[in-house]
């Protein structure tokens, strides 16, 4: 069997974007699935000439068409129940670590988002900017979402592959990374995916279609033993969130 049409999910993405956002313009739209300009660029225009989705002439904004936003399947319902159970308990975690926490859903086939985040109260602290995206494969939240579905190494490699490492990282230890994380609960990047910044993370597979929980902090200001520390309390967070669903 051949695998999914690119185009098809990318328009879907797209779609599910705007469903989920206030109008956004062909860059906004393009930075968050990841698109090129020209790409982007020619979905928007077939998805508004098929009659679902709308650009304003005056400011040039892209949304659904009204038949399609009021079509609930292009919102994910138990996101943001997920996002409402979860919201107090990383606010919590944020101030009690001093560490920048995220919830982060896969979006696509490559593509994690932002979905929440919560901030210490620290004069100097790291903040996640909003509904970013990352690579599927990219962070803690990539390797802790490869080891709780048991990726084969092909799927891994792909997964790998797509991500901008900005320190440089085999895919050997990519993938011993993942296996540490499928036997201690939490994965870990130490400054691969973003210079000087240590993310924790652990995922939340219960509510399709795959979430991830990540706390974030300056690498050189916790030890090992203040890191694993930090893997518990997300293990604590999940296994709350658990009980809530």
């Amino acid at each position: 069997m051949s695998g999914p049409v690119r185009s098809v999910s990318q328009a879907f993405a797209i779609m599910r974007l705007l469903a989920e956002s206030r109008p956004l313009s062909l860059s906004d739209v393009g930075r968050s699935v990841g698109l090129s300009p020209s790409s982007c660029l020619n979905l928007l225009k077939t998805l508004v000439d098929e009659g679902a989705a709308e650009r304003d002439v005056r400011t040039k904004l892209y949304r659904l068409s009204p038949v399609w936003a009021s079509a609930e399947a292009l919102r994910d319902g138990g996101a943001q129940a997920l996002v409402d159970r979860a919201q107090p308990l990383m606010v919590q975690l944020a101030e009690a670590s001093d560490a920048a926490v995220g919830l982060w859903k896969v979006a696509s086939r490559d593509r994690l988002q932002l979905v929440a985040h919560a901030e210490s109260n620290a004069g100097m602290r790291l903040r996640l900017a909003d509904a970013q995206r990352q690579p599927l494969g990219g962070g803690a939240v990539g390797r802790a979402l490869a080891a709780a579905q048991k990726v084969d190494e092909a799927e891994l490699a792909r997964r790998y592959a797509a991500v901008r490492w900005q320190a440089a990282l085999s895919f050997a230890d990519y993938a011993d990374q993942v296996r540490r994380a499928g036997q201690t609960g939490y994965a870990l990047d130490q400054g691969f995916a973003h210079r000087g910044i240590s993310t924790v993370a652990v995922a939340l597979p219960e509510i399709r279609p795959g979430f991830g929980l990540s706390a974030s902090i300056f690498t050189e200001s916790r030890n090992a033993e203040e890191v694993d520390a930090l893997g518990a309390d997300l293990l604590r967070v999940r296994a709350a969130l658990s009980q809530l669903s």
